[in-house]
């Protein structure tokens, strides 16, 4: 089943009386449960692909389907709930706020969720979520207490709180080391194994290997893409 489908996306931004194309006619489909590399290089457009499926930035022509819904020309209001609701992301720098816990870290974007869960709830869930990625000794540690794989792993937490159906990762290992790079991408490997949509952003093929498939951007065009290793039509 299709969680997400693009139709001819392309993305310009207008500087001036400059024009400057991004994306240049991209079609895609991702089933549920997939886990997929977007490659390229620095300034192949995959971070403004990325951006787009993440309803953090809007497509100039071309069609969006996010779980059977066009999102792409949705109002801000309901793109901001989408992102609440069915998108966790996952950042190379872990956007932690300093001043909290790592609890605190966790729970937050449930205070957006529309379910009005008790405080109690909130704090189960995060407390859950912490477990998970196996920090249940972390609870009330602020981020500088913690190392940068720590961190990583509280930003998981994050992203899953609101148990979406999607997590993006935008170069997620860029700032740890070999080791805790590869305990955290097991980690991606095990949610997708529970049935979690997982998209990863990265220019590193060792990182990409990860995925089960892989799709190669560059000049704003998808030009390859290969599944468990094999070539195929993206």
């Amino acid at each position: 089943m299709k969680l997400i489908e693009l139709k001819d996306i392309t993305k310009t931004y207008f500087l001036g009386e400059i024009d400057v194309p991004v994306l240049k006619g991209i079609t895609l489909s991702i089933d549920k449960g997939e886990y997929v590399a977007l490659m390229g290089a620095s300034g192949s457009g995959k971070s403004t692909l990325m951006n787009i499926l993440g309803c953090l930035d809007r497509q100039t022509t071309g069609d969006y389907l996010l779980d059977g819904e066009e999102v792409g020309r949705a109002s801000g209001d309901r793109r901001a709930l989408v992102r609440n609701q069915k998108i966790g992301f996952v950042f190379q720098s872990f956007n932690l706020l300093p001043r909290t816990t790592a609890l605190e870290n966790v729970i937050m974007p449930l205070s957006y969720t529309a379910g009005n869960l008790s405080r109690r709830e909130c704090r189960e869930r995060g407390i859950a979520m912490l477990r998970r990625v196996g920090l249940s000794d972390r609870i009330y540690h602020y981020p500088s207490q913690l190392s940068g794989g720590q961190q990583q792993r509280v930003a998981i937490a994050r992203a899953l709180v609101n148990r979406p159906p999607v997590l993006f990762a935008d170069e997620p290992t860029g700032n740890l080391d070999s080791r805790t790079s590869e305990e955290v991408m097991q980690m991606f490997s095990e949610l997708n194994a529970e049935g979690i949509t997982v998209i990863l952003v990265t220019h590193s093929v060792e990182i990409a290997n990860f995925a089960k498939r892989s799709i190669h951007v560059q000049d704003g065009r998808i030009v390859s893409g290969t599944y468990e290793g094999k070539a195929v039509q993206s």
